[in-house]
Protein backbone atom coordinates (compact mmCIF):
# COMPACT_ATOMS: atom_id res chain seq x y z
CA UNK A 1 0.00 0.00 0.00
CA UNK A 2 1.08 3.20 -0.99
CA UNK A 3 0.56 5.86 1.42
CA UNK A 4 1.80 9.57 2.67
CA UNK A 5 1.51 11.48 6.00
CA UNK A 6 0.09 14.84 6.22
CA UNK A 7 -0.01 17.25 9.14
CA UNK A 8 -2.16 20.16 10.31
CA UNK A 9 -1.84 23.46 10.75
CA UNK A 10 -3.29 26.40 12.94
CA UNK A 11 -6.49 25.97 14.05
CA UNK A 12 -5.90 22.25 15.56
CA UNK A 13 -4.70 23.00 18.98
CA UNK A 14 -5.99 22.70 22.38
CA UNK A 15 -4.84 22.29 25.53
CA UNK A 16 -3.86 19.17 26.86
CA UNK A 17 -3.38 18.33 23.82
CA UNK A 18 -1.22 14.19 23.25
CA UNK A 19 -1.31 14.20 26.73
CA UNK A 20 -2.19 10.29 26.78
CA UNK A 21 -0.20 9.53 24.27
CA UNK A 22 2.50 11.19 26.39
CA UNK A 23 1.47 9.13 29.49
CA UNK A 24 2.77 5.70 27.42
CA UNK A 25 5.44 6.82 24.91
CA UNK A 26 8.70 8.96 26.31
CA UNK A 27 9.59 10.35 22.22
CA UNK A 28 6.70 12.89 22.93
CA UNK A 29 8.20 14.39 26.20
CA UNK A 30 11.53 13.83 24.19
CA UNK A 31 10.23 15.98 21.27
CA UNK A 32 8.85 18.59 23.57
CA UNK A 33 12.15 18.64 25.87
CA UNK A 34 13.96 19.16 22.72
CA UNK A 35 11.62 22.38 21.23
CA UNK A 36 11.28 23.77 24.60
CA UNK A 37 15.44 23.94 24.82
CA UNK A 38 15.77 25.67 21.28
CA UNK A 39 12.39 28.24 22.73
CA UNK A 40 13.65 29.29 25.89
CA UNK A 41 10.35 28.11 27.81
CA UNK A 42 8.56 24.88 28.68
CA UNK A 43 6.57 24.36 25.67
CA UNK A 44 4.89 20.82 27.16
CA UNK A 45 3.81 22.66 30.45
CA UNK A 46 2.27 25.74 28.26
CA UNK A 47 0.50 22.98 26.07
CA UNK A 48 -0.82 21.29 28.87
CA UNK A 49 -1.65 23.81 31.39
CA UNK A 50 -1.53 27.03 29.41
CA UNK A 51 -2.43 29.44 32.99
CA UNK A 52 -1.48 32.64 30.64
CA UNK A 53 -4.08 31.68 27.23
CA UNK A 54 -0.93 31.73 25.47
CA UNK A 55 -1.92 29.18 23.19
CA UNK A 56 -3.67 30.73 20.28
CA UNK A 57 -1.21 32.85 20.06
CA UNK A 58 -0.09 32.36 16.82
CA UNK A 59 4.11 32.38 17.69
CA UNK A 60 3.31 30.04 20.20
CA UNK A 61 0.73 28.19 18.46
CA UNK A 62 3.33 27.24 15.52
CA UNK A 63 6.12 25.58 17.51
CA UNK A 64 3.63 23.85 19.22
CA UNK A 65 1.97 22.44 16.77
CA UNK A 66 4.89 21.61 14.96
CA UNK A 67 6.26 20.08 17.68
CA UNK A 68 2.85 17.91 18.10
CA UNK A 69 3.42 16.46 14.90
CA UNK A 70 6.95 15.75 15.15
CA UNK A 71 6.03 14.05 18.61
CA UNK A 72 2.88 11.86 16.71
CA UNK A 73 5.66 10.84 14.09
CA UNK A 74 8.21 9.80 16.15
CA UNK A 75 5.94 7.61 17.97
CA UNK A 76 4.72 6.02 15.07
CA UNK A 77 8.53 5.69 13.60
CA UNK A 78 9.46 4.11 17.56
CA UNK A 79 6.82 1.50 16.77
CA UNK A 80 7.35 -0.09 13.03
CA UNK A 81 9.64 0.88 9.90
CA UNK A 82 7.64 3.93 7.88
CA UNK A 83 7.62 4.39 4.12
CA UNK A 84 5.65 7.17 3.00
CA UNK A 85 5.53 7.82 -0.56
CA UNK A 86 5.09 11.61 0.18
CA UNK A 87 4.41 14.03 3.06
CA UNK A 88 2.35 17.05 3.16
CA UNK A 89 1.52 19.92 5.29
CA UNK A 90 -1.41 22.48 5.39
CA UNK A 91 -0.17 25.80 5.89
CA UNK A 92 2.33 25.29 9.32
CA UNK A 93 2.28 21.81 8.66
CA UNK A 94 4.34 21.80 5.46
CA UNK A 95 7.14 23.05 8.03
CA UNK A 96 6.15 20.23 10.16
CA UNK A 97 6.37 18.20 6.61
CA UNK A 98 10.12 19.50 6.34
CA UNK A 99 11.49 18.36 9.73
CA UNK A 100 9.86 14.73 9.72
CA UNK A 101 11.87 14.04 6.32
CA UNK A 102 14.96 15.74 7.57
CA UNK A 103 15.04 18.32 5.44
CA UNK A 104 15.04 20.71 8.58
CA UNK A 105 15.96 19.78 12.21
CA UNK A 106 13.73 20.01 15.12
CA UNK A 107 15.59 22.79 17.24
CA UNK A 108 15.38 24.76 13.97
CA UNK A 109 12.45 24.41 13.05
CA UNK A 110 10.40 25.32 16.41
CA UNK A 111 12.40 28.59 16.19
CA UNK A 112 12.02 29.17 12.68
CA UNK A 113 7.89 28.89 12.71
CA UNK A 114 7.99 30.98 15.67
CA UNK A 115 10.23 33.40 14.09
CA UNK A 116 7.33 33.07 11.75
CA UNK A 117 4.51 33.86 14.05
CA UNK A 118 5.93 37.19 15.29
CA UNK A 119 6.87 38.61 11.71
CA UNK A 120 2.79 37.38 10.58
CA UNK A 121 1.76 39.26 13.41
CA UNK A 122 3.78 42.16 13.01
CA UNK A 123 2.80 42.64 9.46
CA UNK A 124 -0.82 43.45 10.13
CA UNK A 125 -1.45 44.40 13.67
CA UNK A 126 -4.74 42.95 16.02
CA UNK A 127 -7.28 43.76 14.98
CA UNK A 128 -6.84 45.08 11.35
CA UNK A 129 -6.81 41.53 9.46
CA UNK A 130 -9.50 38.98 9.44
CA UNK A 131 -10.67 35.53 7.85
CA UNK A 132 -13.69 33.37 7.12
CA UNK A 133 -14.47 30.33 5.63
CA UNK A 134 -16.85 30.36 2.44
CA UNK A 135 -19.02 27.14 1.88
CA UNK A 136 -21.19 26.31 -1.03
CA UNK A 137 -19.84 27.83 -3.79
CA UNK A 138 -17.25 27.18 -6.43
CA UNK A 139 -13.82 27.51 -6.27
CA UNK A 140 -14.02 30.64 -9.25
CA UNK A 141 -17.01 32.29 -7.04
CA UNK A 142 -15.00 32.48 -4.24
CA UNK A 143 -12.38 34.20 -6.78
CA UNK A 144 -14.74 36.91 -7.94
CA UNK A 145 -16.62 37.91 -4.82
CA UNK A 146 -12.91 38.90 -3.78
CA UNK A 147 -12.63 41.05 -7.23
CA UNK A 148 -16.04 43.00 -6.21
CA UNK A 149 -15.19 43.33 -2.59
CA UNK A 150 -13.38 47.25 -2.10
CA UNK A 151 -10.22 46.67 -0.27
CA UNK A 152 -7.60 44.10 0.35
CA UNK A 153 -9.37 40.22 0.24
CA UNK A 154 -8.35 37.48 -1.40
CA UNK A 155 -8.80 33.39 -1.72
CA UNK A 156 -6.05 31.83 0.57
CA UNK A 157 -6.79 28.49 1.05
CA UNK A 158 -8.46 26.16 -1.13
CA UNK A 159 -9.58 23.47 1.44
CA UNK A 160 -11.72 21.01 -0.54
CA UNK A 161 -14.51 21.51 -3.19
CA UNK A 162 -16.98 24.17 -1.54
CA UNK A 163 -14.98 24.93 1.02
CA UNK A 164 -12.31 28.33 0.29
CA UNK A 165 -11.05 30.33 3.45
CA UNK A 166 -10.72 34.19 2.21
CA UNK A 167 -8.04 36.43 4.27
CA UNK A 168 -7.03 40.79 3.63
CA UNK A 169 -8.72 43.35 5.42
CA UNK A 170 -11.21 43.42 8.14
CA UNK A 171 -13.50 45.14 6.04
CA UNK A 172 -13.03 44.15 2.83
CA UNK A 173 -13.22 40.67 4.13
CA UNK A 174 -16.55 41.48 5.91
CA UNK A 175 -17.65 43.02 2.36
CA UNK A 176 -16.72 40.10 0.22
CA UNK A 177 -18.89 37.86 3.54
CA UNK A 178 -21.77 39.84 2.53
CA UNK A 179 -21.11 39.58 -1.43
CA UNK A 180 -20.74 35.82 -0.92
CA UNK A 181 -23.96 35.51 0.74
CA UNK A 182 -25.79 37.25 -1.96
CA UNK A 183 -24.16 34.79 -4.34
CA UNK A 184 -26.21 31.93 -2.81
CA UNK A 185 -23.22 30.25 0.01
CA UNK A 186 -24.60 28.34 2.40
CA UNK A 187 -22.18 28.94 5.06
CA UNK A 188 -20.63 32.49 5.67
CA UNK A 189 -18.20 31.80 8.76
CA UNK A 190 -15.61 34.33 10.09
CA UNK A 191 -12.36 32.42 11.73
CA UNK A 192 -11.15 32.77 14.76
CA UNK A 193 -7.70 34.84 13.82
CA UNK A 194 -6.15 38.17 14.17
CA UNK A 195 -3.74 37.31 11.33
CA UNK A 196 -4.90 37.37 7.78
CA UNK A 197 -2.56 34.42 6.62
CA UNK A 198 -1.32 33.84 2.90
CA UNK A 199 -2.83 36.61 1.52
CA UNK A 200 -0.27 39.97 0.04
CA UNK A 201 -0.81 41.41 3.67
CA UNK A 202 2.00 39.11 4.56
CA UNK A 203 4.07 40.34 2.13
CA UNK A 204 6.37 42.69 4.42
CA UNK A 205 6.66 39.50 6.91
CA UNK A 206 7.99 37.49 3.78
CA UNK A 207 10.69 39.92 2.94
CA UNK A 208 12.16 39.04 6.65
CA UNK A 209 11.17 35.52 6.05
CA UNK A 210 13.67 35.21 3.44
CA UNK A 211 16.25 37.16 5.47
CA UNK A 212 15.74 34.43 8.00
CA UNK A 213 15.65 31.91 5.83
CA UNK A 214 19.02 32.41 3.88
CA UNK A 215 21.19 31.37 6.76
CA UNK A 216 19.53 28.71 7.75
CA UNK A 217 21.00 24.84 7.03
CA UNK A 218 17.79 23.62 5.01
CA UNK A 219 18.65 20.37 3.07
CA UNK A 220 16.72 18.02 0.49
CA UNK A 221 14.35 15.87 2.19
CA UNK A 222 14.35 12.29 2.59
CA UNK A 223 11.00 11.59 1.35
CA UNK A 224 9.35 13.83 -1.22
CA UNK A 225 7.78 16.99 0.49
CA UNK A 226 4.96 18.30 -1.76
CA UNK A 227 4.95 22.19 -1.35
CA UNK A 228 1.36 24.45 -0.92
CA UNK A 229 1.95 27.03 -3.37
CA UNK A 230 2.66 24.67 -6.36
CA UNK A 231 1.37 20.81 -5.06
CA UNK A 232 4.85 19.38 -5.94
CA UNK A 233 8.53 18.43 -4.66
CA UNK A 234 11.40 21.39 -4.59
CA UNK A 235 14.09 20.54 -7.00
CA UNK A 236 16.57 22.07 -4.81
CA UNK A 237 17.29 23.40 -1.13
CA UNK A 238 17.06 27.00 -2.52
CA UNK A 239 13.68 25.80 -3.98
CA UNK A 240 12.85 24.74 -0.41
CA UNK A 241 13.20 28.15 0.96
CA UNK A 242 11.48 30.34 -1.83
CA UNK A 243 8.62 28.35 -1.66
CA UNK A 244 8.37 28.67 1.76
CA UNK A 245 8.78 32.42 2.07
CA UNK A 246 5.98 32.28 -1.17
CA UNK A 247 3.70 30.60 1.19
CA UNK A 248 3.34 33.39 3.11
CA UNK A 249 1.35 35.33 0.37
CA UNK A 250 -0.23 32.80 -1.62
CA UNK A 251 -3.05 30.32 -1.38
CA UNK A 252 -2.49 27.05 -0.10
CA UNK A 253 -3.68 24.34 -2.42
CA UNK A 254 -4.54 21.41 -0.64
CA UNK A 255 -7.13 19.95 -2.98
CA UNK A 256 -4.63 20.22 -5.29
CA UNK A 257 -1.91 18.79 -2.78
CA UNK A 258 -3.98 15.56 -2.39
CA UNK A 259 -5.20 14.88 -5.92
CA UNK A 260 -1.39 15.27 -6.84
CA UNK A 261 -1.12 12.83 -3.85
CA UNK A 262 -3.32 10.32 -5.44
CA UNK A 263 -2.38 10.65 -9.07
CA UNK A 264 0.99 9.47 -8.06
CA UNK A 265 -0.22 6.38 -6.31
CA UNK A 266 -1.05 7.09 -3.25
CA UNK A 267 -3.61 5.14 -1.67
CA UNK A 268 -4.13 5.93 1.83
CA UNK A 269 -3.33 9.46 3.95
CA UNK A 270 -2.63 9.69 8.00
CA UNK A 271 -3.31 13.04 9.41
CA UNK A 272 -0.01 12.85 12.67
CA UNK A 273 -0.91 15.54 15.05
CA UNK A 274 -4.05 17.19 16.98
CA UNK A 275 -7.30 17.17 15.83
CA UNK A 276 -9.17 15.75 12.56
CA UNK A 277 -9.37 18.88 10.66
CA UNK A 278 -7.22 17.69 7.41
CA UNK A 279 -9.66 14.24 7.57
CA UNK A 280 -12.65 16.18 7.43
CA UNK A 281 -11.14 17.96 4.07
CA UNK A 282 -10.03 14.82 2.93
CA UNK A 283 -13.10 12.96 3.03
CA UNK A 284 -14.88 16.09 1.12
CA UNK A 285 -11.90 15.50 -1.36
CA UNK A 286 -11.94 12.29 -2.39
CA UNK A 287 -13.54 9.61 -0.39
CA UNK A 288 -12.55 6.76 -1.60
CA UNK A 289 -9.00 7.13 0.25
CA UNK A 290 -8.29 5.56 3.24
CA UNK A 291 -7.76 8.12 5.77
CA UNK A 292 -7.00 7.94 9.52
CA UNK A 293 -5.71 10.40 12.58
CA UNK A 294 -3.14 10.12 14.77
CA UNK A 295 -3.18 11.74 17.82
CA UNK A 296 -3.85 9.39 20.94
CA UNK A 297 -3.48 5.40 22.31
CA UNK A 298 -6.52 4.35 20.01
CA UNK A 299 -5.41 6.09 16.65
CA UNK A 300 -2.13 4.85 16.88
CA UNK A 301 -2.78 1.63 17.73
CA UNK A 302 -5.53 1.33 14.48
CA UNK A 303 -2.66 3.28 12.47
CA UNK A 304 -0.37 0.06 13.28
CA UNK A 305 -2.22 -2.25 12.39
CA UNK A 306 -3.09 -0.63 8.65
CA UNK A 307 0.78 -0.14 7.70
Amino acid sequence: MSYAFVFPGQGSQSVGMLAELAEAHSQVQEVFSEASDALGYDLWDLVQNDADGKLNQTDITQPAMLASGIAVYRTLAAQTDLAPAFMAGHSLGEYTALVASGSLGLAEGVTLVAQRGKLMQSAVPAGQGAMAAVLGLEDAQVVAVCEQAEGIVEAVNFNSPGQVVIAGNKAAVEAAMELATEAGASRVVPLPVSVPSHCSLMKPAAVQLAETLANMDITMPSVPVLHNVHFSQAQSPEEIKELLVQQLYRPVQWVETVNAMKAQGVESLYELGPGKVLMGLNRRIDRKMGMQPVFDNASLEKALASL
